[in-house]
């Protein structure tokens, strides 16, 4: 094998009694404090928090060479979202009464309607609402509205819509469980 990679048999001796570098040990040495400090921050520590760590301690080390070791042993750091609050809490326990009862199944169409609002994340502009109203008797969406911001307006569109598109003047009841979130006077006026 060493005829072939042209190698002596001294050379090859030597190489393996050789000592490693104190580069090498040093790196060892830091690798091995890289991966603590990773896994003691749950994987959530990058090459930045790390250096900082790494110097508090005393080493002299540049984020670019943890960057560096990160890459070479597959470190990579999770980013965590921020909880982003989504619902408004109020106390209205005596504002809105319980028609419906959890019967949830009307004998003829626009008897009772059911509404919600879905947040969608999305990457270019944050969180988007989508307010969808239901006949509980088809089981069909006959309205919805996708807009930027949670305000009251917005619904009372998509429940405008609803009645346009049904033709029904007579009252509906209107079974909301987000109600909190939005204005009670201006929803309770619209759905009577």
């Amino acid at each position: 094998m060493l005829k072939k990679l042209q190698l002596s048999k001294s050379g090859y001796y030597e190489y393996l009694k050789r000592k490693p570098c104190k580069q090498k040990i040093r790196k060892a040495r830091i690798t091995e404090r890289i991966k603590k400090i990773y896994k003691d921050s749950k994987e959530i520590y990058g090459a930045p928090k790390i250096t900082e760590i790494l110097k508090k301690e005393g080493e002299k080390i540049s984020e670019k060479y943890v960057g560096n070791i990160m890459r070479e042993n597959n470190i990579k750091a999770h980013y965590i979202k921020p909880y982003t609050i989504t619902t408004k809490d109020c106390d209205f326990s005596n504002k809105l009464k319980n028609i419906l009862n959890r019967d949830f199944n009307p004998k003829a169409p626009n008897q009772a309607w059911c509404t919600d609002i879905t947040y969608i994340w999305t990457a270019d502009e944050g969180f988007v609402y989508l307010t969808s109203i239901m006949d509980l008797y088809s089981r069909k969406i006959i309205a919805w509205t996708l807009s930027k911001t949670l305000e009251v307006d917005e619904v009372l569109k998509c429940l405008e819509t609803a009645k346009k598109r049904r033709k029904s003047a007579k009252p509906i009841v209107i079974h909301a469980d987000y109600a909190e979130e939005k204005t009670i006077p201006n929803f309770s006026l619209f759905s009577r």
